[in-house]
């Protein structure tokens, strides 16, 4: 009669829990389907991908630096008379730019100048008059020795004659033959000396004057290049870019009095790897950009360094950039843009929708019809800095994510926001690839 009512009290306990359990489960589920309900979309921004002509771009950076300059040293010292230029002139190759004191230079130039004539006139002298006179004299001498040698020799004839038949003594005979070695001796030397100044002395006398004459003229050429070095010229066109020194003040050799800068084109001159350069040739186009300068510069290839840096083991390449209008100046540091390798038709895909996962491969994240972000792993190529081909993984048309994918998970619903959609719809720029403002309205 005791146990019934404690049998009916656990009854009703059981009955309670299993109702609580099945009410438990239903708010659960009920919460489960909620959640599922109000599952959010991430909001993105996509682009198309293209099919397009892509070229390769190397980059690096350099400043600005002048064709050509020379930091003008004088090669005497003395103090500057005068100045012709100021900072910001204008110079021609040749134009006068400063002045040293000179006036012992000038009187050097003035007492070798004199000694330069003295010589000349000596030189006329001597091969005009001298020489030729000496000769003139000589072959007289020997025409008047031959002459008196012929006499001699016709009045021994006619006393040997005359001594054989007993006209006259042996001793006439003898005082003529006598005569007659004398007269022979004297046509000899004559002789001699003819060809001696003929052989010798005449060119001798020649070669000492021509040797006068050449130093007199080799320390007036000196004098006048002593004189020159007073003057300071320009051995470039360009501008003055620096002078450090005023009229009056002390010119010393070896410090810079005058710096001239040929700025009408400006070098940059980029260190790259030499497989960065692989694909570059003389005659490429190259950009320039700066914060300095306003708007990009553009600039061809001049230059390809033919050997390795030995302390960087980087190869050098020079871009000239025209610069007629002196809008750039020298010294701005840039970011140069170098132009390579071009493909056709390249499958590419912006910068910005490249990820890198966790295995360290890169890949983009593609929206499809149902607005679901799948990752898909890429191969990549070249790029130009806005754009990098895709060899595989995806297609021209596919959409990828350019903003939003990141920490994003495969099969996460998006929401296309509407400057993803506006630049989707929007024709390219002809510059970049990038959508304008302007075309972005025309399209909507």
């Amino acid at each position: 009669m005791k146990q019934k009512p404690y049998r009916n009290a656990i009854a009703f306990r059981q009955k309670w829990t299993v109702l609580a359990l099945l009410c438990l489960g239903a708010l659960l589920s009920g919460c489960k389907k909620s959640e599922e309900a109000a599952s959010p979309e991430v909001s993105v921004q996509v682009e198309k991908v293209e099919s397009k002509d892509l070229t390769e771009f190397v980059s690096g950076e350099t400043v600005l630096v002048p064709l050509s300059q020379a930091a003008i040293v004088p090669k005497i010292s003395a103090p500057i008379k005068k100045f012709l230029v100021q900072r910001g002139s204008h110079v021609k190759k040749g134009e006068m730019l400063a002045v040293l004191e000179n006036a012992d230079l000038v009187a050097a130039v003035r007492d070798s100048q004199g000694a330069l004539k003295q010589a000349d006139a000596s030189y006329d002298t001597t091969t005009k008059a001298g020489v030729i006179e000496d000769l003139q004299k000589a072959q007289l001498d020997l025409a008047q020795a031959k002459a008196t040698f012929d006499l001699q020799q016709n009045i021994v004839d006619s006393r040997q004659h005359l001594f054989q038949e007993g006209a006259i003594p042996r001793r006439d005979l003898d005082t003529a033959s006598a005569a007659l070695v004398q007269a022979k001796a004297a046509y000899d030397i004559a002789k001699q000396h003819l060809n001696s100044l003929k052989s010798v002395s005449q060119k001798a006398t020649i070669s000492s004057a021509e040797g006068a004459l050449d130093s007199a003229k080799g320390k007036y050429e000196a004098a006048q290049a002593g004189l020159s070095y007073s003057e300071i010229r320009s051995p470039i066109d360009g501008v003055v870019t620096d002078r450090p020194l005023f009229a009056g003040e002390m010119a010393n050799t070896g410090q810079a009095i005058v710096t001239v800068m040929d700025t009408s084109s400006l070098v940059a001159k980029v260190h790259l790897s030499q497989g960065q350069t692989a694909a570059l040739k003389v005659g490429g186009d190259a950009t320039l950009t700066s914060s300095a300068l306003d708007g990009p510069a553009h600039g061809k290839i001049s230059l390809i360094s033919p050997a390795l840096d030995p302390g960087s083991t980087t190869l050098e390449v020079w871009v000239i950039v025209p610069n007629k209008s002196g809008k750039y100046k020298a010294g701005t540091p840039v970011h140069a843009s170098l132009a390579g390798r071009t493909f056709a038709d390249a499958v590419t895909v912006p910068n910005e929708a490249l990820i890198t996962t966790k295995s360290g491969t890169q890949a983009v994240m593609v929206v499809g019809a149902d607005n679901v972000a799948h990752q898909k792993d890429v191969k990549t190529g070249i790029t130009d800095g806005h754009d990098t081909q895709v060899l595989s993984g995806v297609q021209p048309g596919d959409q990828v994510i350019t903003t939003g994918a990141y920490g994003m998970d495969d099969g996460t619903k998006v929401k296309i926001s509407a400057a993803g959609a506006e630049d989707d719809a929007a024709p390219s720029d002809a510059k970049d690839g990038k959508p304008t403002a302007a075309t972005e309205k025309d399209a909507h």
